[in-house]
């Protein structure tokens, strides 16, 4: 009996370990697990059982990308709770501070101010002394680049707002951007994770660039935006899927090798021939208007920084407006096609035409109204970036373009 007794006690008090085991694990409060326990099931079990355990991104990462999400989408509620967590994994009081300042411009003033008044009982729980500002040597941004995006903002920004491409220059990247409170790898991820958040993915290539720059791996840029579909929602991470895809071919070349894709080998060298029709995708829908096909995708290997694809576009199909920071080489293949640059009336383009696009001219480029044009593209990359995507050409301005043939 006494055994038996003393059985049923180890198994009472065994059973008792492992409820008390999985009540300490619960992250989801009670009322959640009342109102909708699947919510409170996937919170505890995917989100912080499984995601947040993820190592492709560590916490101290994690927090910063959930923080800077809460607070560029204004979701005050949960900011609180996150930041205390941040702290915990490491973040310290002035990156939190300098986090919320870096989204002020990127998301808004309502939405940083509203974050600090969370902020500030968090601290004021925690007894944290006021935040000031470092007196570290300011960040210096790379000059070539530099020199790059101001001449892109001035030609595509300041002709039509002169005073906030006077303010880009000046106040966010001639000062925000330098300020040393936070690295710049940090603030480049914050600021891509807020892109996503508030769904502007055309404005993610230039920043994904920069934050793997600054020193994001690849495979942190991608947990990043997995950890956001939790946070800003499933639609605002695969928006942002393509663009990333993009920027990482780009930069690297395709991430695959595909059957029709063959290397032979030379004396001394290796060359690549790039099988015509080979790895067909759809044009990302954020950058073309009607049907385009991107095919025979390739990318020259170090130190060549050359890349290029063959784009068809269907009747009245077309890029946005965008720009080129070494320019572009489109040798029209098929079709008759158009040509704009800003300010300029449209060229008709045909088979054999090859049309060279300067620097940071704003332009955009298709098919004309009433037939199909292929042409392949050819441009080079400076800082790993290729292209600068700008707003779409509209149905009206596009049917009222006077022709040059």
């Amino acid at each position: 009996m006494k055994n038996i007794a003393a059985s049923i006690a180890i198994s009472t008090l065994a059973a008792t370990g492992v409820e008390a085991q999985e009540e300490r694990r619960r992250v989801a409060p009670p009322a959640v697990y009342d109102v909708a326990p699947g919510l409170g099931h996937f919170t505890d079990s995917v989100l912080f059982g499984e995601v947040w355990e993820r190592s492709e991104l560590k916490p101290r990462d994690r927090s910063l990308v959930t923080v800077s999400v809460l607070v560029s989408t204004g979701k005050s509620a949960q900011i609180g709770s996150h930041v205390r967590r941040a702290l915990d994994n490491g973040v310290k009081p002035e990156e939190i501070g300098e986090l919320i300042t870096q989204l002020a411009l990127y998301s808004g003033w309502p939405n940083a101010m509203s974050a600090v008044q969370e902020v500030s009982r968090v601290f004021d729980e925690r007894k944290i002394a006021p935040v000031r500002n470092s007196d570290a040597a300011r960040i210096e941004l790379e000059a070539a680049a530099e020199q790059a995006r101001t001449a892109t903002v001035n030609t595509a920004i300041a002709p039509t707002a002169p005073a906030l491409a006077d303010l880009t220059n000046r106040v966010l990247f001639g000062d925000l951007w330098q300020r040393p409170d936070i690295s710049a790898r940090d603030r480049s991820l914050i600021t891509m994770v807020a892109l996503v958040a508030i769904g502007q993915p055309e404005q993610l290539p230039f920043h994904a660039n920069r934050a793997m720059d600054n020193g994001l791996t690849a495979s942190e840029a991608s947990e990043a935006i997995t950890h956001v579909a939790f946070y800003a929602g499933w639609p605002r991470a695969m928006s942002a899927v393509p663009v990333l895809k993009a920027v990482f071919e780009s930069r690297n070349g395709a991430t695959q090798t595909p059957p029709s894709q063959t290397t032979s080998q030379g004396a001394n060298m290796d060359f690549q021939v790039t099988r015509a029709n080979s790895t067909p995708a759809a044009g990302p829908d954020a950058y073309f208007t009607g049907e385009v096909s991107v095919s025979s995708h390739y990318k020259g290997t170090d130190p060549a920084r050359i890349s290029g694809a063959t784009v068809s576009f269907t009747a009245g199909a077309r890029t946005a407006w965008h720009t080129h920071p070494l320019g572009q080489t489109l040798f029209i293949v098929s079709g008759k096609g158009w040509v704009q640059k800003e300010g300029g009336s449209v060229e008709t383009v045909g088979p054999g035409d090859v049309v060279w696009i300067p620097p940071h001219l704003k332009h955009w480029h298709g098919a004309s109204a009433d037939e199909a044009m292929t042409h392949f593209a050819i441009a080079e990359a400076e800082n790993g970036s290729v292209v600068t995507w700008m707003e779409k050409v509209s149905d009206e301005d596009y049917g009222k373009v006077s022709v040059i043939d």
